[in-house]
């Protein structure tokens, strides 16, 4: 009989090349797979809640995978595993879902947060973006509410993805002050490729002074890449929450 079970983790992602197993990098998703086949003796496959990119951390992610042996202690598991995992990979928890449950597609939605350290910290340099300037946060803010009237955020996305739409409901986004850091967050029902980090550096600009709130506006309207600014470096970003039915 197959068992599908959900596995609650965090894992910095400063060494890895994104979530999604690649060719000739080491991937999250690798590091899963090969701790979950060598534990429970069975080629396990694991399915994420997204993909997230190169050097981007989650200090919350949610997976699944299926198991053909009998049922098996979860707590158990979980010390196994992180005993087995790298130092930079932890898991929280393990538990057994309805075999209709889905880590990517039965979320309902997802929230990240960006960092920017405003003081040089030695400590925070693979875990968030450094910038000393002063910033407009009343204008950011100003900005970033303003992604709550718009579905369409091509400007936003990485070209030639192949999804089906560019349309996405964020619910919540604005900036916060938080020991000598700035912090965005966002939540939507989903994200497009390099959505938060390409919001970020464009509303950098607004706290720089060098883009206004109409502008903004401008640039969604747009449905241009190339019309918003570059994307924020990835260290700064974390995926830290998301929603499932019932969950």
């Amino acid at each position: 009989m197959t068992r599908r079970y959900f596995l609650q983790c965090s894992y910095k992602g400063t060494r890895y090349h994104g979530w999604q197993v690649q060719p000739n990098a080491i991937s999250v998703q690798e590091v899963f797979e090969k701790a979950l086949t060598t534990i429970l003796r069975e080629k396990i496959a694991v399915v994420g809640a997204g993909r997230t990119d190169t050097g981007v951390h989650a200090s919350f992610f949610v997976l699944h995978f299926n198991v053909d042996e009998a049922e098996f202690d979860t707590e158990k598991l979980v010390y196994k595993l992180n005993s087995f995992l790298p130092a930079d990979v932890a898991i929280q928890e393990i538990w057994r879902v309805d075999g209709e449950l889905h880590a990517r597609f039965s979320a309902l939605s997802r929230t990240y947060k960006y960092y920017i350290s405003v003081s040089k910290n030695p400590f925070a340099t693979e875990t968030s973006m450094s910038y000393y300037k002063p910033l407009d946060i009343v204008q950011m803010n100003k900005a970033a509410e303003v992604l709550l009237d718009y579905e369409d955020f091509t400007s936003f996305s990485r070209l030639h993805t192949d999804v089906k739409t560019n349309n996405c409901k964020v619910v919540l986004a604005f900036w916060s002050e938080e020991n000598k850091r700035l912090v965005f967050t966002i939540k939507a029902d989903r994200f497009l490729r390099n959505m938060v980090r390409a919001i970020v550096g464009t509303l950098l600009e607004v706290g720089k002074g060098k883009l206004s709130v109409d502008g903004f506006k401008k640039i969604i309207e747009l449905k241009n890449r190339g019309a918003a600014a570059a994307s924020a470096p990835a260290q700064g970003l974390f995926l830290t929450n998301i929603e499932y039915p019932d969950f």
